[in-house]
């Protein structure tokens, strides 16, 4: 296996974590449970099914989620939060209050991910 060269610890989280939607798709998973592909698609609505697909796969090489496959007509898939994605968890809500707190007039909230939501 090639080694993936990085110059701090830091640098480790943000190739886990960095990425158009990693950190909403662990969000999701840790606030709302197991989710089907489709969940999370509607749940994610900014995001395109093509990256959606590759960020899950990124997730799962990198042990953050867990992906099930039923064999069963037709294929049923789900993807769950794994202990080391769940240890991302105070990290993910830090980054949603430092969102919260520095958003300016630049920015137009258009989709809440985590403002103001609530356990389900």
């Amino acid at each position: 296996m090639e080694k993936i060269l990085v110059t701090c610890e830091m640098e480790v989280t943000l190739k886990m974590i960095g990425g158009k939607c990693k950190p909403l798709i662990l969000d999701s998973l840790i606030r709302h449970g197991t989710q089907r592909f489709s969940q999370l698609m509607r749940r994610l609505s900014q995001v395109s099914q093509r990256t959606l697909t590759n960020q899950l796969r990124e997730l799962e090489a990198d042990g953050l989620i867990s992906r099930t496959v039923y064999a069963q007509v037709p294929l049923k898939v789900e993807y769950s939060i794994t202990e080391k994605g769940r240890s991302l968890a105070q990290i993910l809500e830090l980054m949603c209050e430092w969102g919260e707190k520095n958003m300016d007039e630049r920015f137009e909230l258009t989709d809440p991910q985590c403002t103001g939501q609530e356990e389900e």
